[in-house]
């Protein structure tokens, strides 16, 4: 019979229980539990960033601007007073603890929330009641899922036409698709392949891809590491800096790695309880010690 502590607990048992889920790696001794993360947090939200702030790491013109808003679902509020800028062309990182609300923020951006005060604009214009197929359409706004999104039957081909759902002529979409097949080699090998075949990053390739159909100026982009191996994740962020930095597009993203996206990010906000607590540039957050010791495992 196995040996027991004073809490009655074997060894196994005892092993056990100093596990943990939260961010970084280790046992209960070096990792904060998500609670504790969270409480944490709130500990560092009391200095805010103002506008004023915000402005300051712009490079160039403010391309997209959230301004005090206050959002959710139903009757609940999430974000609370919530502001936010970002150039064009710059990369944005959205990190905090579970229950921030920063897929609520993707969300508001792109028309799946309730609005209960502020604004998003877009160069200037107010965009903020538009539904989705508009900020699509007329804002160049396109939003890519958390979630796997892909239409498992339907061929990689298809699945592309099917990102040019909002175009005038079924004819615009294939074109778009061809480029897309001529950029990644990935996608054109498996054409006419169903997407159920695809690995994780193909899918998530496929994902991104069908959203550059219509040729958006800002893509939302929630969580692009979840689900994939490590040599996929390299992979979609090697994508990603492409669409920046060769293509100009504008990203704003939701990212659980927080070093991973910080890494990548121009600039980058720490969200705690709807509201925004911290903000700087990306590499300048790597470093903040608050930062390391919630998000960073360090």
């Amino acid at each position: 019979m196995a040996a027991e502590n004073e809490n009655g607990e074997t060894g196994a048992q005892a092993e056990k229980g100093k596990r943990t889920k939260g961010y970084g790696s280790g046992d209960v001794s070096t990792v904060l539990s998500v609670d504790d993360v969270a409480r944490e947090a709130q500990k560092i939200a009391g200095d805010a960033p103002t506008p004023a702030v915000l402005d300051g790491y712009v490079k160039g013109d403010t391309f997209l601007s959230i301004d005090n808003l206050r959002a959710g679902y139903g009757a609940m509020e999430i974000l609370h007073d919530f502001s936010l800028r970002v150039g064009a062309g710059q990369s944005l990182c959205l990190i905090g603890p579970n229950g921030a609300g920063k897929s609520t923020v993707l969300h508001s951006i792109f028309g799946f929330t309730n609005i209960f005060g502020g604004e998003i604009s877009v160069q200037g214009q107010k965009v903020t009641s538009k539904k989705p197929n508009e900020k699509l359409r007329d804002a160049g706004i396109a939003y890519i899922l958390q979630d796997n999104s892909v239409f498992p039957n339907m061929t990689v081909e298809e699945n592309l036409w099917m990102g040019g759902f909002l175009k005038d002529r079924p004819d615009e979409a294939k074109e778009a698709a061809e480029k897309v097949f001529q950029k990644y080699d990935r996608l054109a090998n498996r054409r006419n392949q169903p997407a159920k075949v695809l690995s994780g990053g193909e899918r998530r390739l496929l994902e991104i891809s069908r959203a550059l159909v219509m040729n958006p100026e800002i893509l939302l982009v929630d969580e692009p590491s979840i689900g994939l191996e490590p040599r996929y994740i390299d992979m979609v962020f090697e994508i990603l800096d492409d669409l920046q930095n060769a293509e100009g597009k504008t990203i704003v993203m939701v990212e659980q790695n927080a070093k991973k996206g910080l890494d990548f990010a121009d600039i980058g906000y720490v969200l705690v309880s709807g509201q925004l607590a911290k903000a700087g540039p990306g590499s300048e957050l790597l470093d903040d010690p608050d930062v390391g010791r919630l998000f960073l495992g360090g």
